[in-house]
């Protein structure tokens, strides 16, 4: 557009700044027209934060615009310093910009290319906007002569690129991507051609700031979403309406909301030491054995006449002549329990008997064992020497052999429900290891190690294979291909294209690849990549018609809106043999389809 020349007014003795057009623009006549037109209404536009412009004129068929000349650098070069700037940085910016365009919407201009590079950054501190009018200018003379889109393509609002239009909303979207790419240090559309970005700007809302800085508060995705809406109509209606929002979020949201990111966060990264209570000191204690002393009955009144120590020896043997008889009577009625461990059932009431007692075993006080074989005893109750009534009965802790669970199949289930099946084998899940497979879907259990039907010990772990479906091959990019050249690149790949939606581009030819999803990465062999393309001519898929008679096939093709070929052989009968192109493949409506009877 201009070369911009650092240069001195002699009448004012002051350094300015001086545009010179690009001479083949100056010898259109409308575009001289209309920038001085707009030069004058720039020029009349006086505000602190636009770049004044001090004068307008020709030279020798020079067009020149004469402007304040300010030291610093652009909003662009600070972004390249430092990737991204705080919220409160974000917020001083954006405030003084909206002010200029505040100003200038007010007057009837719109600015029209608002960008980082179109801000300036004084060095005093001050935030100015520049080139006010100039992009409108541009654009209208090359519209005129051309089918090209002037502009800067990651700034461009939809309803510029859809219908060449722009008001007022069109600067608010452009000012919506600067705000975007202060917060987030990036641009929220890429693409490795304009045709890309251009299309996103048509089809895709520009994401939240906040799913690229992780704590960003919420009320910056609301502005970014009021600011860059693809429909204008659902857009904030001007620059003024967008600064009062800006106002609105900078006195309400903390502090530390503005600073995100201006100095590091800190968070614990240890759990804090749990005290748990002690005991209290007057809690239960063993109870201490009781002495509980004894005394013998009362003698009746006969013996209590003796005195002395006859008496005394009297009273002492008959008390021995008692305590002796009731030991022997009690020593006849008891006896000890039989060592019956590791013995059958029928062992043990067979040795029972020979000590007059009987055993049972019930059935439900079983238990495992790692040292007795099934069904032999583990232990007694009561226990082996222990003193018991003769005619007694003594219960059979019977083993149930070792604590073993068996793997059960786990094949084709999912980890999920692998977890819950070993868990109600009493076995744990134990490391997850994961394959490529082609015959099992990705997310199932390929095998598990040990294998189904293992005898295993409780709570030991399971190790699962699992599935990570067919082996990935890489996505091509076949985005500003036509179409069957990309279907052709994904069948190289292993893949498969699947035209999804058909929409209008300006300025792109029709049949071709303007999206596809996945853009990038790896998909399993076989997977289906979509595809957005231009509108063209509706494609039809090509049925099998070999193994049916000429005849028929041509009326089936024809039916479909192909042109049918057909190629008759000598000796060749009048059966399709071969067709081309093959069956399953899409070709436009009206194509020619070749059929052969050998």
């Amino acid at each position: 557009m201009a070369a911009v020349y650092q240069a001195l007014d002699t009448r004012l003795d002051r350094r300015v700044a001086v545009k010179v057009m690009n001479p083949d623009l100056a010898q259109d006549e409308q575009f001289v027209a209309r920038f001085i037109r707009e030069a004058k209404s720039a020029a009349a536009l006086t505000h602190p934060n636009v770049v004044s412009v001090y004068d307008q004129g020709a030279d020798n068929g020079h067009l020149y615009l004469v402007m304040e000349l300010l030291s610093g650098r652009t909003l662009r070069d600070l972004l390249h310093e430092r990737g991204r700037l705080t919220p409160r940085q974000t917020l001083s910016i954006l405030e003084p910009v909206l002010a200029a365009l505040a100003a200038a919407h007010t007057a009837g201009l719109i600015h029209r290319d608002v960008k980082p590079e179109n801000v300036l950054l004084s060095d005093d501190g001050r935030v100015k906007v520049v080139d006010f009018g100039l992009a409108r200018s541009v654009s209208a003379a090359t519209n005129t002569s051309t089918d090209q889109l002037m502009g800067t393509v990651s700034y461009l609002a939809p309803e510029q690129v859809e219908r060449g239009f722009a008001d007022q909303r069109s600067d608010v979207y452009a000012a919506g991507i600067v705000l975007y790419e202060m917060l987030t240090g990036e641009k929220p559309h890429h693409g490795e051609n304009p045709i890309e970005v251009i299309y996103q700007h048509v089809h895709e809302d520009v994401p939240p700031p906040s799913s690229r800085v992780p704590g960003l508060a919420p009320e910056f995705d609301r502005l970014v979403s009021l600011a860059t809406a693809r429909d204008a109509a659902a857009r904030l209606p001007d620059a003024g309406a967008f600064l009062a929002e800006v106002r609105r979020l900078r006195t309400t949201l903390p502090p530390e909301a503005l600073d995100l990111g201006d100095t590091p966060g800190t968070s614990p990264l240890s759990e804090p030491t749990t005290v748990l209570p002690r005991p209290p000191a007057d809690g239960p204690r063993p109870a201490k054995t009781a002495v509980v002393p004894t005394y013998p009955p009362e003698p009746p009144p006969a013996m209590r006449r003796p005195r002395g120590p006859l008496a005394f020896l009297a009273v002492l043997t008959a008390a021995l002549l008692v305590a002796l008889v009731a030991f022997l009577v009690g020593s006849a009625q008891f006896t000890r329990t039989p060592d019956l461990r590791n013995r059958t059932l029928a062992e043990a009431q067979e040795e029972a008997r020979r000590f007059g007692l009987t055993v049972v075993a019930p059935a439900d006080k079983q238990e495992w064992s790692e040292t007795v074989a099934r069904g032999r005893v583990v232990t007694t109750d009561p226990e082996p020497g222990h003193r018991i009534r003769k005619g007694g009965t003594i219960t059979l802790i019977l083993s149930k052999g070792p604590e073993r669970y068996h793997v059960p199949p786990l094949k084709g289930l999912t980890e999920e429900e692998a977890t819950r099946a070993l868990a109600e084998s009493n076995l744990a899940k134990g490391q997850v290891i994961r394959e490529y497979d082609a015959d099992v879907p990705e997310g199932e259990v390929i095998r598990s190690d040990p294998p189904a039907g293992t005898a295993l010990k409780r709570g030991t772990p399971v190790n699962l294979v699992i599935s990570k479906g067919a082996e990935p091959v890489d996505v091509p990019q076949v985005i500003n291909m036509p179409l069957d050249q990309a279907m052709a690149k994904l069948r190289e790949a292993g893949l498969k294209g699947e035209v999804v939606k058909r929409v209008d581009v300006p300025f792109v030819p029709d049949n071709t690849v303007v999206n596809q999803d996945p853009k990038f990465g790896r998909l399993p062999k076989g997977s289906t990549v979509k595809l957005t393309v231009t509108k063209g001519p509706e494609l039809v898929r090509v049925p099998r018609v070999t193994g049916m008679t000429m005849a028929k096939a041509k009326k089936v093709l024809e039916k479909l809106g192909f042109q049918v070929f057909e190629l008759k052989l000598p000796f060749g009968g009048d059966t399709v043999a071969n067709q081309d192109p093959e069956p399953g493949t899409q070709r436009p409506r009206g194509s020619w389809v070749t059929i052969r009877n050998m």
